[in-house]
């Protein structure tokens, strides 16, 4: 088992953003992962999960520590279940799902990233979640270096959280998600349809993490307050609140962290003090 160093974080997550990583590390498979943690738990070397690198901000420094890439695309699709690794494409299982005519993840087109981390994050859009279709997810836990398998009531999910998301020791392994028989044409057109409304509304032609902050149960959408704060098209350095979606900060070219994070303060700072909200991240840091 070799280490890559020094591997530039901004080349692995979608902002485009971040230093170096000490160390560098792609698993392939569940042995791969196994190996890995028990290896850097022996010599105490910090370490951090990544799935496809979308919903992350890496920071200038880099990170000193190992990051693991989770890259397992191993998947079986069996009638209406799907038994997935947690590394793989989530655009790559949706259109393997719309191929066999099985309907339920057609609202997830056009997201990035990987069926883990959409797990890990619960994933939603058009009124679905991520947590609808799972059955089960096959966990490592680090404490106690044994595999477990969570049913969906054991994970814990609510609005984009997870209980992988609050116990870092629970790391994501595969997944087993149930989806029903369908019309291959209806989904068709309902993927071709979810992919052409992100087109439209939001800055994909720049790099990003994706919605920086989670909508809150009861309250307007975070995009919306941030809007009506006035905080659209406001920009420090080479990072912007996105002018055509203000629920994103997006990369124009070059952007550092510190720039992302001088914009998060100072969002949460005017939409606290118009509307009496407070934001929370759904970003996270890698640090």
């Amino acid at each position: 088992m070799k280490f890559q160093e020094n591997v530039s974080l901004a080349d692995q997550t979608n902002f485009k953003i971040g230093g170096p990583t000490k160390y560098f590390f792609v698993t392939r498979s569940k042995k791969d992962l196994i190996e890995a943690i028990k290896k850097i738990k022996k010599f105490k070397i910090p370490f951090y999960v990544l799935g496809g690198g979308n919903n992350v901000l890496a920071l200038d420094r880099g990170y000193n520590g190992l990051i693991i890439k989770i890259a397992n695309f191993q998947f079986l699709i069996r009638n209406c279940r799907i038994h997935a690794g947690a590394g793989l494409n989530l655009a790559k299982l949706i259109n393997l799902t719309a191929d066999k005519s099985l309907t339920g993840l057609e609202w997830a087109a056009g997201i990035p990233g990987t069926v883990g981390g959409a797990v890990y994050g619960n994933a939603q859009a058009f009124g679905n979640k991520m947590s609808e279709i799972v059955k089960e997810v096959e966990v490592f836990n680090i404490k106690t270096s044994r595999v477990r398998t969570f049913k969906k009531r054991d994970c814990k999910f609510s609005e984009k959280e997870s209980i992988f998301k609050k116990k870092k020791n629970l790391i994501i392994l595969s997944v087993i998600l149930e989806l029903k028989r369908g019309n291959k044409n209806n989904i068709e057109r309902k993927i071709k349809k979810h992919i052409s409304f992100r087109k439209k509304n939001q800055p994909l032609k720049f790099p990003s993490a994706g919605s920086v902050f989670v909508n809150q149960l009861g309250k307007p959408a975070s995009s919306y307050l941030i809007d009506r704060a006035g905080l659209k098209g406001r920009k420090i350095g080479a990072a912007q609140v996105s002018e055509k979606h203000a629920g994103f900060i997006i990369n124009k070219g070059g952007a550092k962290a510190r720039d992302v994070l001088k914009l998060i303060k100072i969002i949460k700072k005017e939409v606290k003090k118009k509307f009496k909200v407070s934001l929370k991240e759904e970003i996270q840091i890698i640090k």
